[in-house]
């Protein structure tokens, strides 16, 4: 298994609680050259972990449960051919890799085996994870459970409000369980963006590559939920192809993401790479630090108020990114119509066996929904359509306005239900 995911996400403290359910764990980090070294000294993957066995005084013996944690394996590129021979010599024992710049690989040639890895995805924290840290498992499970009542409702839509604050970064949530003081966060922070710097020289691709990703990492934070154009981002002097290039090796990285429209609306959903871009950040809370916009948060009565909606839009576009990951998908997309004389953009899509869901982050009345009616007058099927705002869960069945009088389906999610979007859909599609 490889698990991939940013800097700081968790990847490693997550394998290492999960070693503890093994009878044997072993982990083994290759930025050690120590570690490192024993994968250059030999293929022969049985020497390997009979040698580790020794070194960390473990028995070896395929009738019990092992696991082998290879951490930062990026470092060591003989180590990922070892991996088919784990699997083919060994099948007894479990083996999990993981690291942050994987894509750095790539630079040397490397690819994991075919058909012998499965991979993972690990993201910031969801709502959820972030409400059991505040507030313990019952508040979570009546989140997951979509048994949240009235009488929950304003108290949850703090807790989010909050969450859109903080971010989903392991740390930063810890601590902030800890302290409930946003201000101890800004250390960890300033930390994480130090960090995500420090490593630029690692999978850039040359000198001028470093400079360009080093520009995106500072600007970046400001287009958060924002559709982009790649030629002179941020000011910049840079071509498209050197920022888009740049933004690749970022994606890789998952400190971002490029969500490219749909243009159609029936499935499948295919993007329309030509078109611009909605650029959204690993995390919300790094954003709103890097941004300098954490005080907005303070004055807001709305997370809809807040950085004029697009801390709305970014917060559940990473709600969504886990539930893709959650149903194998890699794509997130929002849809645009350009019709001459006329724009219309849904915020996201979402894709629900053979129906694409547009969905809108907004408050407002029915009345108001112009892109979206737009969507579903388009659509020669039924349409099930998603509205995420601060109000509470319900349903309805309504018609756009006149003169196309098209009936629809309206699901109204309040924003810390985005996340069970898919058991809703189940359950109130029309």
């Amino acid at each position: 298994m490889v698990i991939r995911g940013a800097r700081q996400v968790g990847k490693s403290t997550l394998v290492r609680e999960f070693g503890k359910e093994f009878d044997v764990f072993i982990e083994v980090n290759l930025e050690v050259s120590a570690d490192a070294e024993i994968f250059r000294r030999t293929d022969d993957v049985e020497e390997i972990w009979r040698y580790l066995c020794l070194r960390n005084h473990a028995m070896s013996n395929p009738d019990k449960c092992m696991l082998l944690f290879i951490d930062e394996i990026q470092e060591e590129p003989l180590a990922v051919g070892h991996l088919r021979y784990f699997y083919e010599k060994m099948p007894w024992l479990y083996v999990i890799t993981a690291g942050s710049r994987l894509h750095s690989l790539m630079k040397k040639r490397v690819s994991f085996p075919v058909s012998r890895v499965e991979y993972l995805n690990l993201r910031p924290f969801t709502f959820c994870e972030y409400l059991a840290a505040m507030e313990g498992d019952t508040w979570a499970n009546a989140v997951n459970s979509l048994q949240v009542t009235p009488l929950m409702h304003e108290a949850l839509m703090r807790h989010f409000n909050r969450y859109a604050l903080v971010g989903g970064m392991p740390e930063a949530v810890a601590t902030y369980a800890d302290t409930r003081d946003i201000v101890s966060l800004s250390p960890i922070f300033n930390s994480l963006l130090k960090g995500y710097n420090e490593d630029v020289e690692r999978y850039a691709k040359n000198e001028e590559q470093v400079r360009i990703i080093r520009h995106i990492l500072e600007t970046a934070w400001f287009s958060a939920g924002e559709t982009v154009t790649f030629s002179g981002f941020g000011g910049s002097s840079y071509t498209s192809t050197q920022i888009h290039d740049a933004m690749n090796c970022l994606e890789k990285a998952y400190l971002l993401s490029l969500d490219y429209p749909v243009t159609t609306s029936s499935v499948p959903a295919l993007p329309a790479k030509r078109r611009s871009p909605k650029l959204i950040t690993v995390d919300l809370g790094i954003t709103n630090f890097a941004a300098g916009i954490q005080t907005e948060y303070m004055q807001s009565k709305d997370l809809l108020d807040t950085w004029r909606g697009r801390a709305a839009e970014q917060i559940v576009a990473q709600e969504l990114r886990v539930l893709l990951d959650n149903h194998y998908r890699e794509g997130q997309y929002f849809w645009l119509r350009d019709k001459k004389g006329t724009t219309a953009e849904v915020d996201y899509v979402w894709q629900q066996g053979t129906h694409l869901v547009p969905i809108e982050v907004k408050a407002g009345t029915n009345s108001h929904f112009r892109s979206l009616h737009s969507f579903v007058n388009h659509c020669e099927s039924h349409v099930t359509a998603i509205r995420v705002w601060s109000g509470e869960f319900g349903v309805q069945d309504i018609d756009t306005p006149a003169p196309y009088s098209k009936a629809y389906r309206l699901i109204n999610v309040p924003f810390y239900y985005v996340g069970q979007l898919d058991k809703i859909l189940n359950n109130n599609m029309a």
